[in-house]
């Protein structure tokens, strides 16, 4: 009892040192990679970039398309007669209402906000969590991990690793930035791993695009639902 006791104590601890720590902006660029390889023997992969603006409120997250991807992107839009609704190529808002998150998508090209009700955060891959958008990961799930041995080359960040039933997660968490700056899963088999590595930008841009909204239409998302 005074193990469990102590514990729940020092997790406590943790999570308030956390809280007390004032999250600065940030702009990131984000790189995430996966990988799994399946029963048949075939190795997939998946790499895919996007930047992030962290401001006190907001977060704005938009995917880095190459030429390639916007060209095809192009060409689909064209054949197609309904407008569909695409997540991933649409840059995310998530902005703090209360003590609840707002999700809406913004359509640069045809000057459309996309409101995203929480019944259908499942859909677009939103889990509705405040804490996992503004900071990547919970930080009071991060405290709640075990200090690693590993060596960081960062002074203001420190490694945390839990290990359970064949399967790992290891944090590289900055303790001043308040941000993950590596996030590493998978299973011990290697036949799944997932790395997304974060790159905190020298400055933080004056220019925050969820304030130059104005005149947009606003569509529901439901409205591109068939």
């Amino acid at each position: 009892m005074f193990r469990t006791l102590a514990l729940i104590l020092l997790l406590a601890a943790g999570a308030s040192q956390a809280a007390s720590v004032v999250a600065p902006p940030l702009d990131l660029n984000i790189q995430y990679y996966s990988k799994a390889v399946t029963a048949e023997g075939v190795t997939r992969e998946v790499r895919y970039q996007e930047t992030m603006l962290r401001r006190p409120g907001h977060v704005w997250v938009a995917r880095v398309l190459p030429p390639q991807a916007a060209a095809a992107h192009a060409g689909d839009h064209e054949r197609s007669v309904h407008k569909h609704f695409n997540p991933a190529q649409l840059p995310r808002h998530v902005q703090l209402a209360g003590d609840k998150p707002r999700l809406e998508y913004i359509d640069l090209a045809h000057k459309e906000v996309i409101a995203v009700p929480p019944g259908e955060y499942g859909n677009v891959d939103f889990d509705g969590s405040w804490p996992n958008a503004y900071y990547l990961f919970d930080p009071k799930l991060v405290m709640a991990m075990p200090l690693s041995s590993r060596a960081s080359a960062v002074p203001s960040a420190r490694w945390r690793e839990l290990v359970r039933n064949g399967s790992f997660r290891r944090v590289l968490w900055d303790e001043q930035r308040q941000i993950p700056l590596l996030i590493e899963s998978g299973d011990q088999a290697a036949t799944i791993f997932n790395r997304i590595e974060v790159q905190p930008q020298a400055s933080v841009t004056a220019t925050l695009p969820w304030q130059n909204l104005k005149g947009f239409a606003q569509r529901e998302y439901g409205d591109f639902l068939d």
